[in-house]
């Protein structure tokens, strides 16, 4: 590695007083933090621009082939890049033990009319979904299996923290997450023709008796509640994941994942 790097020794660097912020996402400081050469890489992938990046003395020496020429990478595509002491990478991360590579990159939340598209929509909602690793599993999952967006609701954890973004795996980067109000989310659904399906424990029908073909925007709630009662009154349908006696509930994450492999089974077969 070129020995052109500058170097960061101070903890109290204006660099690192901004990745701290954002850790914390207490105030309205721009931008995300990624931490990790995966997450890194997949924002680059996407076309997320980098302002800057710390890499430590040891991912540097140490690390995989691929994973040091990151650095590169990134130097070539504009990014200021650090090397900083190992207290510094510490201060900078959020993470217990850090990987060595942290970056702050400029992304915000798409449009909310972009998660309908393209058509047939197939938009998933997270209604007060606190977990920021469920928000981040969740959109991993919308990701794969075909969604055509996701929109954080209410008082869902913000799909830009970190813990949600490292969750996420990289989909943040590759789908259109929205952020909204549920009012405002469902009167837009509506006026573009999306069947709104809330899912629920019981009292509703069967995920394979439901037809998923169709433009829908699916919600999920909060993991403990669930979707209060109002809101399930309001959609168009209710379904549930049929289970074993016994059990009345899944992680929320894992419910998405099943709704919409489900959706994408269906979809997939009419157009075969």
């Amino acid at each position: 590695m070129p020995s052109a790097l500058s170097r960061l020794t101070s903890r109290q660097h204006p660099v690192v007083r901004t990745f701290r912020q954002l850790a914390s996402r207490r105030d309205d400081t721009p931008g995300v933090l990624l931490d990790g050469a995966h997450l890194i890489r997949e924002a680059l992938d996407a076309g997320v621009r980098l302002r800057t990046l710390l890499v430590s003395p040891d991912f540097l020496d140490h690390s995989a082939p691929a994973d040091r020429a990151l650095v590169q990478t990134a130097k070539r595509a504009g990014v200021t890049v650090h090397e900083a002491t190992p207290a510094v990478i510490d201060a900078a991360s959020p993470v217990r033990t850090s990987s060595g590579i942290v970056a702050i990159g400029d992304w915000a939340p798409a449009p909310l009319e972009t998660t309908f598209l393209p058509a047939p929509a197939l938009a998933l909602g997270l209604l007060d979904v606190q977990d920021p690793g469920n928000v981040g599993a969740a959109i991993r999952s919308a990701d794969a299996l075909g969604a055509t967006g996701v929109i954080a609701l209410d008082r869902t954890a913000d799909p830009a923290g970190w813990k949600a973004l490292r969750g996420a795996m990289g989909s943040t980067f590759r789908l259109p997450v929205s952020r909204d109000a549920s009012e405002l989310t469902f009167g837009a659904a509506r006026r573009k023709g999306l069947r709104i399906i809330a899912t629920v424990a019981d009292h509703a029908r069967s995920i394979g008796e439901l037809d998923l073909t169709a433009p829908t925007l699916l919600l999920v709630g909060n993991e403990g509640a669930g979707l209060a009662g109002e809101v399930a009154a309001r959609s168009d349908d209710r379904v549930t994941v049929p289970m074993r006696p016994g059990v009345n509930s899944l992680n929320v994450a894992v419910t998405a994942a099943i709704l919409l492999y489900e959706a994408r089974q269906q979809r997939r077969r009419i157009q075969n």
